[in-house]
């Protein structure tokens, strides 16, 4: 195939070797499978910010400190060298969150490297040896459903317990390799301490893998692991392997019926937005 000009510095630096295929291409980035150290590889080619699809950013940026008092004013001002800050930001940070979840036992694609801009990873595979498909391609049935559930409950935890929130989890960038599901897809991950829409984003990730996987086992509607979680963060007694119960209760007692209905509101909202996400993706599939 010819090659793109992303990647065409990788090729004369000897970094990679041969550019095989596209894999995917996305509101942010298109990947690609390469060699590249006598290796099966992904190359990640981020899109430039006027054609990333990505919403409120902003949102999640919160908390990101930029490396000296120069760049912070920059940031702030949302001058030129801020954006071109903040454009270095986006594709730096995914590579950092996937060295620190990593270490941390997440499962999540092994980083080699950004180089020019582009990130190179491991080549996760299935069964079959192919690249490993999307959660959001694979049949369910109940078994496996709440075997991954409960994985992926765990993996959002160790995510957490590392200070880190995916911050855009869904069945699309989840991947489904020969041992399970692997976590992709992390350049907007948010720092949980200093983010003010930390908890915001855990239930919105928690709650997309209940809703996901309750296709095929309805009973995982039941259960509420968000708040659960978040408070044992909250008072520091959070650990990998804490022992959850998928309830939560408020100590106040009373209920809440505004926020109640905010929440059943939000849910919508995320609904409508995960539907335009699949015909979006199926279409750019087609196209």
């Amino acid at each position: 195939m010819n090659i793109p000009t992303a990647l065409q510095p990788l090729i004369e630096d000897g970094i990679v070797d041969r550019v095989l295929r596209q894999l995917k291409s996305g509101k942010e980035a298109t990947v690609y499978v390469v060699e590249s150290g006598g290796e099966l590889r992904c190359a990640k080619v981020y899109k430039d910010a006027e054609h990333r699809g990505f919403h409120k950013l902003a949102q999640y940026q919160e908390g990101r400190r930029a490396r000296g008092s120069r760049d912070a004013r920059a940031l702030n001002r949302h001058s030129k060298r801020g954006r071109q800050i903040q454009e270095s930001q986006w594709k730096t940070v995914e590579v950092r969150a996937l060295q620190r979840l990593g270490d941390a036992g997440v499962r999540v694609p092994r980083p080699v490297g950004v180089y020019d801009g582009v990130l190179v990873m491991e080549l996760l595979v299935g069964d079959d040896g192919r690249p490993a498909p999307r959660l959001a391609e694979v049949e369910l049935d109940r078994e496996h459903a709440l075997r991954w559930h409960a994985l992926m409950i765990r993996q959002i935890i160790r995510m957490l317990c590392a200070g880190l929130i995916h911050g855009d989890l869904s069945e699309y960038n989840v991947l489904i390799d020969s041992d399970g599901p692997v976590i992709i897809d992390l350049p907007q991950a948010v720092d949980a301490a200093s983010n003010n829409g930390a908890f915001e984003m855990l239930a919105r990730d928690v709650d997309n893998m209940r809703e996901t996987f309750a296709r095929a086992a309805p009973e995982l509607l039941q259960t509420e692991y968000a708040r659960e979680i978040w408070a044992l963060y909250r008072s520091g007694a959070l650990q990998a392997d804490s022992a959850l119960t998928g309830r939560y209760v408020d100590n106040d007692g009373a209920a809440d019926v505004d926020a109640v209905l905010a929440q059943i509101e939000a849910a919508r909202r995320e609904a409508e937005a995960r539907q335009r996400g699949r015909e979006e993706a199926e279409a750019a599939e087609r196209s």
